[in-house]
């Protein structure tokens, strides 16, 4: 008898737990628009972050409830955003295209390294042998960890062990600015001509033994387009705001910032992702590796 009651009181309990779980269900449930499911079907699902949301099942989230565009999405293909418009009965919309940008050009053929590091060959793992063994501590290390990370094929080791960004192939999806030890990438605006190559904050031409194109802190660029450049942390700063604009006050253009520059650390990057530098930096004709300094 013992048995039989045991057994009708679990099966009074567990009908009456049911019975609340499906009256929750019910009360609790919310709405989901099934067009996002639809919008998500259409998106590249590579949840690269690029468009500004946590990932495509985010980004179809702000598309249906109009919050986002179709054409903020810098993966997908032109027939793809107007496929989602289409179905949403918006317009595609645009985003300011964006890439990431690297702050060193000291490849091994004009930064010298002070030791040789063996061991694992990547960025991070050599980062953490007492910086990597490059004289200058904030430069690029060069074992491609950048690379391996891009899922877009937009960055590759040139010949001197420096990754260059291929911008017609950037997504600006920042798996770069992640991977680099040393935080020598950022995500900007093509629109943002006027670029910094270089994070040493050493004062002086003492760093051009170790770096022959590192930025002295001489303060020419400065100096010359003063509307646009600040000096911080022995670093040009640039104010992409006014360097943006027509008119200044000083009616001093842009690009004369990079014209004084003795080694070429702060450059003009034209509509087409070339680099150019100024008249008076100097020009680098080595192309083989620079020996380590005697220890």
């Amino acid at each position: 008898m013992t048995f039989i009651t045991g057994i009708a009181f679990l099966g009074g309990l567990t009908f009456v737990l049911a019975s609340i779980l499906i009256v929750a269900h019910r009360k609790l449930a919310v709405f989901e628009d099934p067009r996002i499911d639809a919008v998500e079907d259409l998106l590249p699902h590579v949840n690269c972050g690029a468009c500004g949301q946590a990932g495509c099942r985010a980004f179809a989230q702000a598309l249906v409830i109009g919050t986002a565009k179709p054409g903020e999405c810098t993966v997908g293909s032109e027939t793809m955003k107007q496929q989602i418009a289409e179905f949403l009965g918006v317009e595609v919309g645009e985003a300011s295209k964006r890439v990431a940008r690297l702050a060193c050009n000291g490849g091994n053929n004009v930064a010298r390294m002070n030791a040789r590091y063996v061991g694992e060959p990547t960025c991070l793992a050599a980062a953490q042998v007492s910086g990597g063994g490059k004289t200058c501590a904030w430069g690029c290390l060069g074992y491609g960890d950048c690379e391996r990370a891009c899922s877009f094929d937009a960055i590759h080791m040139n010949s001197h062990a420096l990754p260059v960004v291929d911008e017609s192939q950037c997504t600006a999806c920042g798996d770069c600015v992640t991977v680099c030890p040393k935080d020598l990438f950022s995500i900007h605006a093509v629109s943002h001509h006027l670029w910094v190559r270089c994070k040493n904050q050493e004062m002086g031409d003492d760093i051009l033994h170790y770096c022959e194109v590192a930025c002295t802190a001489c303060g020419r660029c400065a100096m010359d387009a003063s509307d646009v450049i600040v000096m911080k942390n022995n670093l040009p700063v640039v104010n992409y705001a006014t360097a943006n604009s027509t008119t200044n006050a000083n009616n001093t253009q842009p690009r004369d910032a990079i014209q004084r520059c003795p080694t070429g650390a702060i450059v003009w990057i034209d509509t087409e992702g070339k680099v150019m530098s100024g008249r008076d930096s100097k020009t680098i004709v080595r192309q083989a590796p620079l020996e380590p300094l005697p220890s």
